[in-house]
């Protein structure tokens, strides 16, 4: 199996999302991989700062859609198996259902500010995770 990042979910994996429990919240685990340098618009900071220009615009939305940003921080060792130290960072964001994930995530505003994102993020992970039931 080959294992790859990308920017973007292809249509298909947008269809998986979907098909997944639609009543209860889903927690979004991004891992991310960040440019040495961003593109431009950020051409001016490592790609970890023009991501977070991103971020600082795209949390506060979050929110007001009524999802939230669970814990974030930097990868700083790998304890089991192997190839997760190519991420940089991890963040775990709650979205009320995955049908709202998609509706913020296609929303104009965030194709807005997702220059951002594009310009200082080489790829990422991004994970749909719900509760396991005993």
């Amino acid at each position: 199996m080959k294992t790859t990042i990308a920017l973007y979910p292809t249509p298909e994996q947008i269809q998986g999302l979907l098909s997944g429990p639609e009543d209860q919240p889903v927690v979004m685990v991004n891992l991310l991989r960040f440019k040495r340098t961003a593109d431009a618009p950020d051409d001016d900071v490592s790609g970890e700062a023009g991501y977070r220009r991103y971020a600082e615009k795209m949390v506060p939305f979050v929110e007001s859609r009524g999802g939230r940003v669970i814990w974030s921080g930097r990868v700083d060792a790998q304890v089991i198996g192997a190839g997760g130290d190519f991420f940089h960072m991890v963040a775990l964001v709650e979205y009320p259902s995955r049908k709202a994930f998609v509706e913020i995530a296609t929303d104009p505003y965030v194709q807005e500010i997702g220059a951002h994102r594009a310009s200082g993020l080489e790829g990422q992970w991004l994970l749909a995770a719900t509760p396991a039931r005993p």
